[in-house]
């Protein structure tokens, strides 16, 4: 039976691109604790952008360097399988998110080894198992954010593409794939901070923490933003290619039908 399954092409295409579609944010949810200097990283000067009066430069969670590629994922997903196959994965990935953060949760709480704790002491990690609690045990605010972010976002950029693509047909790819992203790139690089880092602590927040200020959140938002509609742009060449590898590998006439049905449904 998985040996017929296999042999069919459009489902092994969905197979394939939803393994990328899963791995990739979850991947990108585990990364996603790390902040990094854009600049420091390929060895430019601080931007010092001006924003509302104060002075920001591109430090951004390492989740970034992925999330583009979940949304091109959605959009080639979105081509041949329509609404109901990118519903599908967005929800299981959002599951297994939660599964993954779960299981974080459980391990972290394990009772450490002693060699364990001090291994890592020549290489500057005084304590690993407090390591391991503050790089898998993020916040659960920042958890909610990320997944509410993702899930609206997802819904977005499925809406846009759809409505893009009834206007403009089959042809300009580039304009129904880029333009869905950078409008659902708006709306995710701006829920999950709020959520997580202004609306969140407002409500619960037992330990005292640093509640970062609208300013603040505006700012840092406009920031990703800047670097998320770059980086969708410069991304506009991969999805032809990959479009021109699903039509090759599919054929043009399988190719066309599933692009039908994808609309019609």
């Amino acid at each position: 039976m998985i040996i017929n399954i296999l042999k069919d092409k459009p489902t092994k295409l969905f197979v394939i691109l939803s393994g990328i579609f899963v791995a990739n944010a979850l991947i990108a949810e585990i990364i996603g604790v790390k902040i990094f200097s854009l600049e420091a990283t390929l060895g430019l000067a601080p931007a010092n952008l001006h924003i509302l009066g104060d002075v920001y430069t591109f430090s951004m969670t390492a989740g970034v360097l992925l999330w583009p590629v979940v949304f091109i994922m959605t959009d080639i997903i979105n081509e041949y399988y329509g609404v109901k196959g990118v519903r599908f994965l967005s929800v299981m990935a959002a599951c297994l998110i939660v599964f993954a953060f779960f299981i974080f949760f459980w391990a972290i709480r394990l009772t450490p080894a002693d060699f364990f704790v001090t291994s890592k002491v020549n290489s500057g990690v005084p304590n690993m198992d407090k390591a391991y609690q503050q790089i898998l045990g993020q916040s659960s605010l920042i958890i909610i954010g990320s997944l509410t972010a993702f899930l609206v976002g997802q819904l977005v950029d499925v809406f846009a593409f759809h409505k893009i693509k009834k206007v403009t047909g089959e042809k300009k790819i580039w304009l129904r794939a880029t333009g869905s992203t950078l409008i659902s790139q708006l709306i995710d690089s701006f829920v999950v901070l709020f959520i997580a880092f202004y609306i969140g602590p407002k409500i619960y927040n037992p330990n005292g923490d640093f509640v970062w200020p609208l300013s603040l959140i505006i700012s840092v938002c406009i920031i990703n933003y800047m670097y998320k509609f770059a980086v969708a742009i410069l991304l506009t060449p991969v999805i032809y290619w990959v479009h021109g590898i699903i039509e090759r590998y599919l054929g043009h006439e399988k190719a066309a039908e599933m692009k039908q049905m994808a609309m019609n449904n």
